[in-house]
């Protein structure tokens, strides 16, 4: 009950602080994760949390399903379709080089073994947006960086998951049965994706029945209780959980664009809400012996994780789009270290390998820094095309014309242009 009470003060502080978070560095993410290190064994002791606790592999894994969920809403196939190259070179050559670039650090600056060393680099290659939610929740960030970062955030936990398991097969006390596990992981994942897409079209198939049907106040709670199924029959048959939630989320908007409206508001409450138990709980991990038992090698080799690893391999993957320069090195720059990480490191860190001690405590400081990186640098960034909007910049007026003439058709009349736009005659023409 004691850390019940702590969550509420903390939310309270968060909630009345939050204003002044979203015009300033200061971030309602670090908010909770120093809450949780301060009422942690290190400090004040009233909490009492171990990496072993039920409670933390709990609420990271419940954090990292909802915030995939919401996160897949957020997916437009048209779009998607037609900007697919983006998130797959991201994907496809960005996360492999940050992967094997992670693992070289560790092995040549933390001493790990190699196998342990592309574990922990596998472990931290997913990145997680929820932690700079000024860049890809606000409008005047260019559509298509908005979605290169959410797209690669809900997939690439996913494409990690395998590998982290397979390394860990490979390094712990199964070490040469890693090409047996492999069918199971190729099972749970299909599965997970089977169940993501089947799950949402079912339900949307019962929604269009005559006699079924939810009255408005209710309409909120179908999409939840959708995830809420899709959770339990992941963990019940073994499926993996974040693919799941992430393709039922983009289904769930594909089929039925009004459930996706009608939840989404409730459904953003209950994923920052799980990301800030997650948080409060992991921040309790936070304690100074965590931080001790890091060499100084260890802490360069989060130094370069963040400011190279990440960046270096995200540049190298958009070398030759259509990005202009000040967007690749936001789309560099925001790959922090979220809820996947947590629960691979859990898992690394349970799985009782000769070396997981140490690359749990690498991965623990890893994240840690990121969150606080990441998420007190977004708001600062996304006033960068704040500024050129207001400026009239070429690509806002892009962005109002494609505002307006999207008002105009929902209510039927002439779109609305920014009136400061310099090809405002135009843009209304063509609307």
């Amino acid at each position: 009950m004691v850390l019940v009470a702590v969550f509420g003060a903390a939310l309270l502080i968060a909630v009345l602080l939050s204003g002044l978070a979203a015009r300033t560095v200061l971030s309602t993410s670090f908010l909770f994760l120093v809450g949780g290190a301060l009422v942690s064994d290190g400090f004040l002791g009233l909490i009492h949390i171990t990496p072993d606790s039920d409670i933390v592999a709990v609420t990271a894994d419940l954090a990292l399903f909802a915030v995939l969920f919401t996160d897949g809403m957020h997916v437009s196939f048209p779009k998607l379709r037609e900007n697919w190259k983006n998130p797959a070179r991201a994907l496809g050559l960005g996360m492999p080089l940050a992967f094997i670039g992670m693992a070289l650090i560790t092995h040549y600056l933390v001493g790990l073994d190699w196998t342990t060393s592309f574990l922990v680099g596998a472990v931290l290659a997913p990145t997680d947006p929820v932690f700079a939610s000024a860049i890809v929740g606000r409008k005047e960030v260019p559509p298509k960086l908005r979605q290169l970062l959410n797209v690669e955030s809900g997939i690439n936990d996913g494409l990690a998951l395998p590998v982290v398991l397979v390394l860990i097969a490979a390094a712990g006390p199964t070490s040469g049965h890693a090409e047996a596990s492999f069918g199971k992981i190729a099972l749970e994942l299909g599965l997970g994706l089977a169940f993501g897409v089947v799950l949402p079209l079912l339900v949307n198939g019962l929604v269009r029945f005559r006699l079924l049907g939810a009255e408005p106040k209710l309409q909120p709670l179908l999409p939840l209780a959708t995830g809420i199924i899709l959770y339990a029959a992941c963990h019940l048959t073994h499926a993996n959980p974040y693919l799941a939630a992430f393709s039922a989320g983009a289904v769930l908007t594909a089929v039925s664009p009004e459930a996706k409206t009608a939840f989404e508001p409730l459904g953003e409450s209950l994923a920052e809400l799980a990301k800030f138990a997650a948080l409060l709980v992991f921040g309790a991990l936070l304690t100074p012996q965590l931080f001790a038992d890091l060499s100084w090698t260890g802490y360069v080799a989060v130094l370069l994780a963040i400011v190279l690893v990440r960046p270096a391999s995200m540049l190298i993957s958009l070398v030759g789009t259509r990005f202009d320069r000040r967007e690749k090195l936001v789309a560099a720059w925001f790959g922090p270290k979220g809820f996947a990480s947590v629960v691979y490191g859990l898992l690394v860190l349970q799985a009782g390998i000769p070396q997981g001690e140490q690359a749990y405590t690498l991965i623990a400081v890893c994240i840690a820094f990121s969150i606080i990186a990441h998420s007190s640098t977004d708001v600062p960034i996304a006033r960068i095309f704040d500024v050129e909007d207001l400026t009239g910049h070429p690509r806002a007026c892009e962005q109002h014309a494609d505002a307006g003439v999207e008002r105009g058709r929902r209510r039927a009349r002439p779109p609305v242009v920014n009136s400061d736009c310099p090809d405002r005659d135009k843009h209304l023409w063509d609307g």
